[in-house]
């Protein structure tokens, strides 16, 4: 199966994105609540309807950039959002983009690449990040057994993977995610150290 474009258009147009939950979801909000430079340079890759983007515009943080491929997702962000910068939506593949971050957010985004792929995310993150620069994000803290994302894992695959790149930080089980997502989501904190 090729997740494509094509692919993540259809599960939009059917409403088939099980994984949004609406809003910024609670770790990640409070996470960014405690950030007091709004000029730091932030990428949501994979960010598909980009609630985190909203949230940290609204704040006013400046250099927000939004990557994503499929419409639908930037479509939605443009209409909550109309002065976002459409220079900050990049309508790109993943594995493609070049830039240097201060901060790249993970929502569900990890959980979309098949599991042969995930090796090409740490380090393409870990390319994307100025030195120091950091990860910061919700994982599952369970397997899904499905051959179509959300692919899941667990600590002890994710720190093998992240930790061949970065300095964690932090690994744990969120203690502040939404109900229905209780014990289920690990809260990661990434250094990049070059």
């Amino acid at each position: 199966m090729s997740y494509n474009q094509t692919y993540w258009k259809k599960l939009y147009l059917e409403n088939k994105i099980g994984w949004d939950i609406g809003y910024i979801s609670t770790p990640i909000k409070e996470y960014i609540d405690q950030l007091s430079d709004k000029s730091i340079k932030i990428l949501i890759p994979g960010a598909g309807n980009a609630y985190e983007a909203e949230y940290l515009y609204n704040k006013g943080f400046s250099e927000v950039f939004v990557l994503e491929f499929a419409d639908e997702p930037i479509n939605n962000l443009v209409k909550r959002v109309p002065n976002f910068s459409k220079s900050h939506i990049i309508k790109q593949d993943f594995f493609a983009h070049t830039g240097q971050y201060d901060l790249i957010i993970e929502q569900t985004f990890f959980s979309s690449l098949k599991r042969e792929n995930r090796t090409d995310y740490v380090d393409k993150i870990f390319e994307l990040l100025k030195n120091n620069g950091k990860l910061v994000g919700l994982l599952f803290a369970i397997e899904f057994n499905g051959t179509n994302p959300p692919f899941g894992g667990n600590m002890d695959i994710y720190n093998k993977q992240f930790s061949k790149k970065f300095k964690i930080d932090i690994l744990e089980i969120a203690y502040n995610s939404i109900k229905p997502r209780a014990n289920n989501e690990l809260f990661i904190k990434a250094i990049a150290i070059k």
